[in-house]
């Protein structure tokens, strides 16, 4: 067995060594949050920029030569050599995953092909004038968002939190399987068994590496989704069995814990700025650490 096969991941101590034996396995970690948030980019003069996320395509007209930056509390200076402005939003307030965004994240063009040629091609289109050019533009404009998340997930950070967590090579697997299947009655041990490693390597890993415990956080995302559902119209009772609960009255005790009000009167409030997940009350009610 190789070195390769084990990993040590931010944490100096022996104990935290992990096996990693399925990590020729892909599982897709953006999915789930583009499923469950709606993503808007919106390209906007320069100058008009607000604040929030947002990001700019600098460098030549052509996209041969230049980068993407991408700030998640927007521009207050524009690189000299920007180009065209995008306005990002995400479900900023609520996602998780646009929290846990770096301040700041640069991607050089020539060090990610891909992400060079969707760049040409909305330079293209916003250089242009061809029929459908405002819809084109935002279109693309989605996709280079969803390509600089992609490349923040596989970069992950060094200071806990979810980002650290998607970019770990085997929480990553515990962490996706919480999103896509919600309603499973997950436990510590089934997690465990999706990262391959034992409960106690599991539990200790995860809560340094995450900031928070695997029940904590699968609680946090499940009254993330069930706040959503519920403003989208949903019942109660419907919305419980999806949050994976056995009835209505245990989810309502729940959701009151998590969120400090009934559910019906999410239903009754129209989606907009609320508070952001990760400010729940404690930890044991779950939390989405930054």
């Amino acid at each position: 067995m190789s070195a390769e096969d084990f990993i040590l991941w931010g944490i100096n101590a022996p104990q935290y060594m992990i096996q990693n034996p399925q990590s020729s396995r892909k599982v897709d970690r953006l999915t789930a949050f583009v499923q469950t948030f709606k993503l808007a980019a919106t390209v906007v003069p320069l100058p008009m920029v607000a604040r929030g996320p947002a990001l700019v395509v600098a460098g030549t007209a052509d996209g041969r030569l230049g980068r993407v930056v991408f700030r998640s509390e927007g521009f207050d200076r524009f690189p000299q050599d920007g180009l065209v402005a995008v306005q990002v939003e995400f479900d900023n307030d609520t996602n998780p995953l646009m929290n846990a965004m770096p301040e700041e994240v640069s991607i050089q063009l020539d060090e990610v092909p891909a992400l060079r040629a969707t760049v040409a091609a909305f330079l293209a289109e916003a250089f242009g004038s061809r029929c459908g050019r405002t819809a084109a533009l935002d279109r693309l404009a989605e996709v280079i968002v969803l390509m600089v998340l992609r490349r923040a997930i596989d970069s992950g950070t060094t200071e806990s939190g979810l980002l650290a967590a998607l970019a770990h090579p085997s929480l990553h697997r515990a962490l996706v399987s919480i999103h896509d299947m919600p309603s499973r009655a997950w436990r510590v041990d089934d997690l465990a068994m999706q990262a391959g490693m034992s409960r106690s390597h599991f539990m200790a890993l995860f809560h340094a590496v995450v900031g928070t415990t695997p029940m904590a956080y699968l609680t946090a995302w499940r009254m993330t989704l069930a706040r959503r559902q519920l403003q989208a119209g949903d019942t109660v009772k419907s919305v419980a069995r999806r949050a994976g609960f056995g009835s209505a009255a245990a989810f309502s005790r729940a959701y009151a814990r998590a969120h400090g009000s009934a559910p019906r009167s999410a239903r009754s409030s129209r989606p907009g700025r609320q508070e952001i997940p990760g400010k729940l009350k404690s930890e044991s009610e779950g939390a989405f650490p930054a």
